[in-house]
């Protein structure tokens, strides 16, 4: 049982964060590391000057040979994976009209198919171990349907909460836990140029990629086992659903 010595409940775990070179993926790596876990993030781009002590493997997530593979770099280099956040996305910016097949499909390959490939190649061993955590980066836009011209992102991110929940109730009896996020407003690169909008949150402020980190850390520890198929807000008061 972890305590104060273990103030993130992850220390020891192999954990394993998706799209994590950059913005809300970055951070969360670098609390996963500052935790205590052996981290591993996947990505297509080597992650920038200032990342956390962490192993790299180049994936495309929406490939399954290519997670496959990564998967098993890490389990050979760290051991089996306990912890999995699926946070890789795009953000693509269409009205409906002009938002084409490719760019369609291209949003859900990443962002729906690619956290359900890298789920399905981590919960056999999960289930095996008795014990998991998968934590995935939804968005408020999957609830609302988001503002204008992103419908591709806000269907996939449905998507991703909705596989969050179908994992939490298929695998609960194996000590595996799968929770969402649901971000909205929060300062990174995707969202640049939203400053204006930060008078429209109730806590007067935009949210930082750290507010989203430390929502990952509480999940994925192990002290949260009590808590599944939970679709955390993280908005600031945004959205009050």
């Amino acid at each position: 049982m972890t305590g104060t010595s273990d103030p993130a409940g992850v220390a020891g775990e192999v954990a394993v964060v998706t799209g994590g070179s950059q913005g809300i993926g970055l951070t969360v790596a670098t609390a996963m590391a500052g935790g205590g876990a052996r981290v591993a993030v996947l990505d297509l781009h080597e992650p920038a000057a200032g990342a956390p002590d962490a192993m790299f493997v180049r994936c495309d997530v929406a490939d399954e040979p290519s997670v496959d593979a990564a998967f098993s770099a890490v389990e050979e280099a760290l051991g089996p994976v306990s912890i999995l956040v699926n946070n890789a996305g795009v953000f693509p910016i269409a009205s409906i009209e002009d938002t084409t097949r490719s760019e369609w499909d291209r949003t859900l390959a990443i962002n729906l198919t690619g956290a359900f490939l890298c789920s399905q190649r981590v919960l056999p061993g999960m289930r095996a171990a008795g014990y998991g955590r998968i934590v995935s980066i939804g968005s408020s836009a999957g609830k609302t349907g988001g503002a204008k011209h992103v419908a591709a992102y806000a269907a996939s991110k449905a998507g991703v909460m909705a596989l969050a929940k179908s994992i939490a109730s298929e695998y609960a009896a194996h000590g595996i836990t799968s929770n969402a996020l649901a971000p909205a407003l929060i300062n990174t690169d995707m969202v640049a140029g939203i400053a204006d909008l930060a008078d429209q949150i109730p806590v007067g402020r935009l949210g930082e990629p750290e507010d989203v980190a430390r929502a990952v850390l509480f999940l994925a520890a192990r002290e949260s086992s009590f808590i599944t198929a939970e679709v955390m807000d993280v908005n600031g008061g945004f959205l009050i659903d």
